[in-house]
């Protein structure tokens, strides 16, 4: 029995608008609510800020990905990465499906820049377990190079080959890097350069022309992509989400 599995991958820019004009994470949760996807993956989500809550009027009294989650997604998992004084961001899952077991692992290739892999393991209906990784790589070649090696390290040694799995987020590279790396080693294919024949664009969101968001797939069939664009999704993060379709 086949089991489709919608999913969303986002940076969220911290709840911010372009250029961080405006706070516009109401607006973000309608449009992500729209979709009424399965699986969220969400980068730069901040779990504790005190300074914003205390100067933005409309800063919700939970963590950004509790109030994204809301009634939507009751599972949800979140990697903490950048931890400052006033509080910590990271990558967050949001589920339909019950989330069996989660981590979130250091990949930092430095000190000044922190990044983590956040694991999430899905029980799914009729079928094998789905197992689930949001990234948002650096900033710096060497170190999403180090990232990658990481993270196929972590999965190599973790996770059977026959298991289905996705790996999806912000990965910050220009060219085919990590496209390359993910196929050679673990047998992944980026949706939209299988779908489309080219990654999408994704960033600036207002006129994108870099390739820096992917989702990468094992063991499932991609029925349908695109890039979430349209009056919802105008104004917000500087990255556009992506939308994938799969089946289990």
């Amino acid at each position: 029995m086949s089991t489709s599995v919608r999913v969303i991958s986002y940076n969220i820019h911290k709840g911010f608008s372009f250029g961080s004009r405006a706070f516009v994470l109401d607006a973000m949760k309608r449009a992500i609510d729209s979709v009424d996807a399965d699986l969220v993956f969400l980068q730069e989500v901040i779990g504790e800020n005190t300074r914003h809550a205390e100067k933005i009027k409309n800063w919700p009294s939970t963590s950004q990905f509790e109030f994204l989650a809301d009634s939507l997604w009751p599972h949800h998992a979140y990697g903490r990465n950048a931890v400052f004084d006033k509080g910590h961001h990271g990558n967050a899952i949001l589920s339909k499906f019950r989330i069996i077991d989660w981590y979130n692992q250091d990949i930092s290739a430095h000190r000044f820049e922190r990044r983590g892999l956040l694991h999430a393991e899905l029980k799914m209906p009729a079928s094998h377990n789905l197992h689930c990784f949001c990234v948002h790589l650096g900033l710096t070649a060497k170190g999403r190079r180090t990232q990658l090696e990481k993270i196929c390290k972590q999965i190599l040694t973790t996770i059977p080959t026959e298991t289905p799995l996705i790996v999806a987020g912000d990965f910050n590279d220009w060219g085919i890097t990590a496209s390359r790396i993910l196929h050679e080693n673990l047998g992944l294919i980026e949706v939209f350069k299988h779908s489309k024949g080219q990654h999408a664009a994704t960033f600036p969101a207002f006129l994108p022309v870099l390739h820096l968001d992917r989702i990468y797939v094992r063991g499932l069939e991609v029925r349908e992509v695109r890039v979430l664009r349209g009056r919802a999704w105008r104004q917000l993060s500087d990255h556009a989400a992506l939308y994938a379709e799969l089946v289990l």
